[in-house]
């Protein structure tokens, strides 16, 4: 049996791993582990429930060809970011296209359409996961039915952020003048305000990344960053920031270097001041050695393991001390 799928993001030759494992775009290493797992028991030669020895040899197949290598892929944080940043590209790119995309499924097509996309979207993968590998024949239809959801959810995406990227200050500024024609009707009439600064395409980035951190949503977030940095790798906050989703996905080497690169360029960035130091403290101690912090401030106390929220406290969720 053939496993070649020619439909939704497979068919710009990209390999879908999130449509083999049946997860959102924006599933996080748990949700993948754990998809996988329950894959995995389906169809390994041990634990699968085949009935004759040709299912069980396609059962093989499916999981050695296609779903061992996108858990690969996805479960490691580095090929993961990295994979969902050509994502978040060809999301991009695929806007710029859309008058060339087809769509095959009826959900793909309402998905295209409908204003609650994130619920249309999860709800429908949910869906399709519960039943995927229940028909091991039509597993690669099945594959390409959620590529063609991702597809569209990569689109409808990339739409939003572009959308998002468009200039307001027009429509401002002429609602605004008619507010104060109306107040003032009498000669001379009133100066128009100033127009508000539009927002630069890094500082869109960055702001889009708030939202995400504040959801949990650090994979995403740090896609946005990285896209920023590309525009500012100046931007002392970006960098601040991306250390912090460095910092809560235990990636503290790399949020250390991001927190170096945000005091190089503000000395006085309040958030790289306060967790470098702790940062540090816990390099150190992990590795066994003694450390010479570079802030002053440190007074040598040791990282905070308190019900507080540990490392993270001051942060995410605890109150600045």
């Amino acid at each position: 049996m053939s496993l070649r799928i020619d439909r939704g993001l497979f068919k710009y030759d990209f390999i879908d791993y999130h449509a083999v494992l049946c997860v959102p775009v924006d599933a996080d290493a748990k949700e993948i582990r754990k998809r996988y797992l329950k894959i995995a028991r389906r169809l390994h030669p041990d634990s699968c429930n085949a009935t004759n020895e040709a299912e069980k040899q396609l059962a093989n197949e499916l999981l050695s060809k296609l779903v061992n290598p996108a858990y690969e892929k996805l479960s490691l944080e580095r090929d993961r970011t990295e994979y969902i940043l050509v994502l978040s590209q060809m999301g991009k790119r695929l806007v710029q296209e859309s008058s060339s995309v087809e769509l095959h499924s009826k959900v793909a097509k309402e998905l295209a359409t409908t204003s609650n996309i994130d619920h249309i979207y999860k709800s429908a993968i949910a869906k399709i996961a519960a039943t995927q590998f229940d028909e091991l024949l039509q597993a690669p239809q099945v594959i390409a039915q959620i590529s063609e959801l991702n597809l569209v959810y990569l689109m409808r995406s990339a739409g939003q952020s572009m959308a998002t990227q468009t200039p307001q200050s027009s429509k401002t500024h002429s609602n605004t003048t008619q507010s104060n024609t109306a107040k003032n009707p009498a000669p001379p009439p009133a100066p128009p305000p100033a127009q508000p600064k539009e927002e630069s395409a890094a500082e869109q980035y960055i702001r889009r990344a708030q939202t995400l951190i504040e959801k949990n949503q650090f994979a995403q977030a740090k896609v946005e960053l990285q896209d920023a940095l590309k525009l500012e790798p100046k931007n002392s906050r970006c960098h601040s920031l991306i250390a912090v989703v460095y910092l809560r996905q235990n990636q503290l080497k790399m949020a250390k270097v991001h927190f170096d690169n945000a005091l190089k360029l503000d000395p006085n960035d309040s958030v790289a001041l306060e967790w470098k130091p702790k940062v540090e403290r816990v390099l150190a101690k992990q590795s066994g050695g003694t450390h010479v912090n570079s802030s002053p401030n440190h007074g040598g106390k040791q990282p905070d393991n308190s019900g507080g929220g540990g490392l993270f406290g001051g942060l995410f969720g605890g109150k600045k001390k």
